[in-house]
């Protein structure tokens, strides 16, 4: 016994993995039923008494697109960062060099000279470094100044000076011409250029005293007196050669890079003395002077901390009545050309960089965006027709016409309701204008009435909405509250599931009301004892109702939103609608239940033990619900709905003899407690007798089977609400395929019949 259940078990386990698999068609349907009420009469009247805020909480499509487009805000923000960071990292570690290109100079090929290039610009990549190359051929002179990578041949030569801070040039092999080149690595180095001869690296006497010397020329040779040594150190260091004259008049307008205009160069008198330019504007007097300083004494009351720079970058300094920059550096002559360096061209470069380098992404960001949103209206355009299509087949009609809007949404006889707005409340304070008609149920928490909602017109020309209310006492405010709470979640929009429309507090009366559509054929319970059903009606009924309760189930809506399942708890025949379709619609979720992650143990233990004696599952009659394991509480509906299914069956047409309706273990008294049940079903093992002139049909065969392995003592071993669904839709499948055999059989004997007539 123990082996059979088992081997049930693993075979019902390896069909539900093979449903999970599949994508059900009907919930492909549900998906667009979700948002197409936006259409309906009803919900153009409802619209009028309703936030529009909610309504667009609710909206599915619009909180998809949202989703969507905020994820590839996302992404473009973040690949945004990446790129500012790398194009950022990649632009400050350039090099600043000048570049022009071949231009006659003056420089003579001795000393040091300026290149006479005046345009600078930020090098394509953090390998090249700056570059100039002298040219002599005849009489002719001439220079120019380029980035270039050190790791290719420039002038089949590799440059291996570029190391260097300053450009100092070397002689190469040149045929026709006389060819110097040099290579630097500091911004803007390859401007000021020294040829051999001009630098001397020797180690020259120390004499006791040092003195100052000043040469018209720039060249500078190491001499005694040009050296010294620090005091306590030891270590021999040369003396700066700076620019050196008082102050002057300068054109310098504290903007871009310029020279000082000083044609004097001299040697520092002290070894730690290092170059100095300071320049001066008060009034419309601009003025520069260019000395040689100790950083380690104040200059115009400042201390220089920039004098280990290899360039002089100007930075403003506090002064009364003048504007003040000064700058000092420690290479030769470097305060010769000065910077008044505030990064907004560098800025602009990177800035530059980074909008080009997004271009393509946002490009490729709204090709997917409109991609995507194409597809997702073509697609649900395609489902909605397939879905009105489905109807029209089910009605035995033709296809509704599209052009029609209440087509979309009403059933033939529009006996069903339908609202723009469904799973929304009402937030406003005044009450919708209802009048309640006539009682049409009554259970242990509530009264249903029929009503009309005397608010625009009605598909079929009357001036009301006919509407489902449903009344609650003040002393049942908390299973009021419960099931407005589940009929507010969004995600529980189905066909299957009532059409909740909105929920109002009335006080002066002290009621609570929930407003819903309302369905004429009344509850599944009420329609088996007036009608018998055929072998369609049954499929219809059964598998509408497997799809409701498998969406409840559920996790995740077809849309791919992550959705809370939802526990009935009370499934029966009498909480269950029949709509003008014969599609069922489940209804009072009085004792529903969220299995949110956040519900403890202790949470669900306190649940109790709820729903109707006669459809509780075995392990709800006995109180042994497995609290670990939510899905436990799924199995308990999908025995209750095996009971359904079975209440069906025995009112069918295709099972031989029809008997009176009859309820599950009708042999009980008619409102057993929870103790008869548990001698029949636990005691006894007892279950609705299904006779065997049953299996006579294989389709009845087929859905006693499914009922069979549904109410399975062993919860573990039952099938899940979605595998009964699809052995539903694999049904109608096979019977689809069955007549269309059966109609190509009979042209086939009417093609044979004709050609022996001939």
């Amino acid at each position: 016994m123990q082996q059979s259940a088992s081997r049930r078990a693993g075979g019902r386990f390896q069909e539900g993995q093979r449903a999970s698999e599949r994508v059900l068609p009907f919930f492909k349907i549900s998906c667009l039923t979700e948002r197409s009420g936006e259409t309906s009469s009803l919900g153009l009247s409802i619209l009028r008494e309703i936030n529009e805020k909610t309504r667009i909480k609710f909206d599915s499509l619009q909180m998809e697109r949202l989703c969507f487009s905020a994820f590839w805000y996302g992404l473009i923000l973040f690949s945004s960062c990446v790129l500012i960071d790398i194009t950022d990292g990649m632009a400050l570690n350039a090099n600043r060099c000048r570049v022009c290109d071949m231009q006659d100079t003056t420089c003579s090929g001795s000393g040091s000279c300026h290149s006479e290039c005046h345009t600078a610009r930020l090098c394509h990549s953090p390998e090249e470094v700056c570059v100039s190359i002298w040219r002599k051929k005849d009489d002719n002179v001439t220079m120019d100044t380029i980035c270039h990578n050190p790791a290719h041949r420039l002038h089949g030569v590799l440059l291996d000076d570029y190391n260097n801070s300053k450009c100092e040039m070397k002689e190469r092999k040149s045929q026709g011409s006389q060819l110097y080149m040099c290579s630097c690595s500091e911004d803007e180095c390859n401007d000021h250029v020294f040829f051999s001869g001009s630098i001397s690296h020797e180690t020259p006497h120390v004499p006791d005293r040092v003195p100052v010397e000043n040469t018209p020329h720039p060249a500078r040779a190491i001499a005694p007196g040009l050296a010294s040594v620090a005091k306590g150190s030891g270590v021999l260091k040369i003396n700066m050669l700076c620019r050196f004259c008082d102050v002057r008049p300068s054109t310098c307008n504290n903007t871009g890079s310029c020279y000082s205009e000083c044609d004097i160069t001299a040697i520092c008198a002290n070894a730690n003395e290092v170059c100095v330019s300071i320049w001066r504007r008060k009034d419309d007097n601009i003025t520069m002077d260019t000395i040689c300083h100790n950083p380690a004494h104040r200059l115009h009351g400042v201390l220089l901390d920039d004098y280990n720079n290899s360039k002089c970058e100007m930075k403003e300094r506090k002064s009364q009545g003048s504007q003040l920059y000064m700058c000092s550096c420690s290479e030769d002559e470097c305060n010769d050309h000065v910077f008044f360096w505030n990064g907004k061209e560098k800025d602009f470069q990177v800035l530059f960089v980074i909008l080009v380098s997004l271009v393509p992404l946002l490009g490729l960001a709204m090709l997917v965006i409109v991609s995507f949103y194409l597809y997702r209206v073509g697609r649900q355009r395609k489902l909605w027709k397939t879905a009105q299509v489905a109807r029209g087949r089910r009605k035995g009609g033709r296809a509704p016409d599209f052009s029609d809007v209440h087509a979309i949404m009403l059933d033939d006889d529009h006996s069903d309701s339908s609202s723009t707005l469904a799973n929304s409340l009402n937030h406003n304070n005044e009450l919708l204008p209802i009048e309640l008609d006539a009682q049409v149920g009554k259970g242990r928490f509530a009264e249903v009435y029929k009503a009309k909602l005397k608010q625009g017109a009605s598909a079929t020309g009357e001036p009301f909405q006919t509407v489902a209310i449903k009344i609650f006492l003040s002393e049942e405010y908390l299973s009021w509250k419960n099931e407005k709470d589940i009929f507010s979640d969004a995600d529980l929009r189905h066909d299957n599931v009532l059409l909740f429309l909105t929920a109002e507090e009335r006080k002066l009366e002290k009621q609570y009301w929930l407003i819903t559509a309302y369905h004429p054929l009344g509850n599944l319970q009420e329609y088996l004892v007036r009608h018998v059903v055929s072998w369609g009606d049954l499929r219809t009924l059964g598998s509408s109702l497997a799809h409701g309760v498998a969406h409840l189930h559920s996790d995740r809506t077809l849309c791919g939103r992550p959705k809370v399942p939802i526990v009935h708890r009370d499934l029966k025949s009498s909480n269950i609608l029949v709509k003008g379709d014969l599609t069922c619609c489940l209804c009072d979720f009085g004792l529903g239940l969220r299995l949110d992650n956040s519900l403890s143990v202790d949470e669900l233990a306190n649940s109790g033990q709820v729903g109707t004696a006669r459809y509780m599952a075995p392990e709800v009659l006995e109180s042994r619900i497995n609290l670990e394991n939510t899905e436990s509480f799924k199995q308990t509906d999908v025995y209750s709905m095996s009971l359904v299914l079975w209440e069906i069956t025995s009112r069918c047409d295709a099972i031989g003899e029809v008997k009176e309706y009859e309820p599950p273990f009708g042999k009980v008294r008619e409102h057993p407690c929870v103790e008869s049940m548990k001698d029949s079903v636990l005691r006894d093992r007892g279950r609705p007798e299904m006779p065997s002139s049953w299996s006579n049909h294989p389709g009845i065969q087929s859905v006693c089977g499914t009922i069979e392995e549904c109410w399975d003592h062993d919860p573990e071993a039952r099938l899940t609400a979605q595998c009964v669904a699809e052995r539903f839709n694999d049904m109608d499948m096979e019977l689809d395929k069955l007549s269309e055999r059966s109609v190509s059989q009979e042209k086939i004997s009417e093609d044979c019949s004709v050609s022996d007539e001939k």
